[in-house]
C-alpha cells in the first residue's frame, strides 16, 4: 500500500525537469513531464486516497532561486508531501555563464529549505538526485561539479531520513543499453521515456 495519506497535497518544486512547460497562470497546471505522469498513473491506481498534486517547478532555478521563492512556492501551499528536484543548473551555470554555485553553498541551501519545510509543514520529504547523461564531450567535464553536488543531497537525504530517487545512476544504468540521447536529447532535459523512468522510479520510492 502506498505511503501516500488520505487527502494528501502533494507538491513537486525544482526546476525545468520538473515545471517542463506547466500554464503558470494556472496553480493546478503540471506540465508534460514526470509530475503529470506520476500524477496521472497515481489517480488512477488509488482514486480513494483523493490525493492532490501541485507543479511549482520553474525554468533555469538554482537551488538559491528556490530558497527565493520558498514562502510563497512551498510554505504557503502546505503540502503533505514535498518532493525537491534541484541542482543540474547549479552545474550548468558554472559552465555555460561562469557562474558557479560551490557545493558548500548548495548543500547549506538545500539544507535550509528542508530544515524550513520540516519546522513548518512537518511534511514528508522525497529528494531526486539530478543527473547528467553527457551527450557531448564538454558535458563530461561536469561531472567534476555535479558529483560533489550528488553527494550533498544524500547526505542531506540520510539526515532528513527522507525517501530518496537515484536518478543518476538509474539513468546511467538505462543509457548502457541506447545512448544518452535516448532518454535525454541534450543530456540534461528527459525525452518522453526519461520523463516515465523518473517517474516510476518516484513511485517506486511512495510505494504506489
Amino acid at each position: 500500500m502506498t505511503l501516500i495519506d488520505q487527502k494528501a497535497v502533494v507538491l513537486f518544486q525544482g526546476d525545468s525537469i520538473t515545471d517542463a512547460g506547466r500554464n503558470r497562470n494556472d496553480g493546478a497546471s503540471l506540465g508534460s513531464g514526470y509530475a503529470n505522469l506520476v500524477t496521472a498513473l497515481f489517480t488512477s491506481k488509488y482514486p480513494e486516497k483523493q490525493a492532490s498534486f501541485l507543479n511549482r517547478g520553474i525554468s533555469g532555478d538554482r537551488v538559491v532561486d528556490l530558497e527565493r521563492r520558498w514562502e510563497e512556492d512551498c510554505l504557503a501551499l502546505k503540502p503533505a508531501w514535498l518532493s525537491i528536484y534541484v541542482g543540474i543548473n547549479d552545474t550548468w551555470r558554472r559552465y555555460d555563464s561562469n557562474n558557479p554555485l560551490t557545493t558548500e553553498e548548495y548543500y547549506t541551501t538545500y539544507r535550509r529549505l528542508l530544515t524550513s519545510a520540516k519546522e513548518h509543514l512537518n511534511a514528508k520529504l522525497i529528494l531526486i538526485e539530478p543527473f547528467v547523461l553527457p551527450v557531448n564531450n564538454s558535458q563530461k567535464q561536469w561531472r567534476e561539479d555535479l558529483d560533489p553536488k550528488i553527494q550533498a543531497v544524500r547526505e542531506l537525504a540520510g539526515e532528513f531520513k527522507t525517501l530518496y530517487v537515484p536518478l543518476d545512476g538509474l539513468f546511467a544504468q538505462a543509457a548502457t543499453q541506447t545512448g544518452p540521447a535516448y532518454w535525454a536529447p541534450d543530456g540534461v532535459h528527459p525525452s518522453p521515456a526519461g520523463a516515465a523512468l523518473i517517474a516510476d522510479a518516484w513511485l517506486k520510492a511512495v510505494k504506489a
